[in-house]
């Protein structure tokens, strides 16, 4: 079974693979940025089907996003916190994405159940607007 320390580091480094990063999920895993919704999007994804479609519609505008600068925090039995960045072309903007996540992850029986993630609002909405 995946520590959650191990987890956090498979969807970072998965980020480029949908279906692998699914595959990480539990049944009933959730993967949300609340913050989002400051923006009007629903940025909430549970079971593994929709986290899948959650990522391959990122990735069908934002091709190059891969995670970097990672660090890990913290780290409990069964959950993990870490800092950890993009910087990546907007097809739909031809701006540059440049974010700082902040990631708390719950794990359960070697699954993701929950990845909550933070950012800076301001900086998504340069990047994905067309008018700013």
């Amino acid at each position: 079974m995946l520590t959650p320390t191990q987890l956090l580091r498979a969807y970072l480094s998965e980020i480029q693979d949908p279906a692998a990063v699914a595959a990480l999920f539990a049944d009933d895993g959730v993967l949300e940025l609340p913050a989002l919704a400051s923006m009007g999007i629903d940025a909430r994804a549970q079971g593994p089907a929709a986290i899948e479609k959650f990522i391959a519609s990122l990735l069908a505008n934002v091709p190059d996003f891969r995670f970097q600068d990672i660090r890990i925090f913290i780290e409990t039995p069964d959950q993990a916190f870490g800092e950890y960045s993009v910087e990546a072309a907007v097809r739909s903007t031809g701006k540059i994405y440049r974010q700082t996540y902040a990631g708390r992850l719950v794990a359960e029986r070697g699954k993701i159940k929950l990845l909550r993630e933070s950012l800076d609002t301001l900086a998504a909405y340069r990047a994905f607007s067309k008018d700013v």
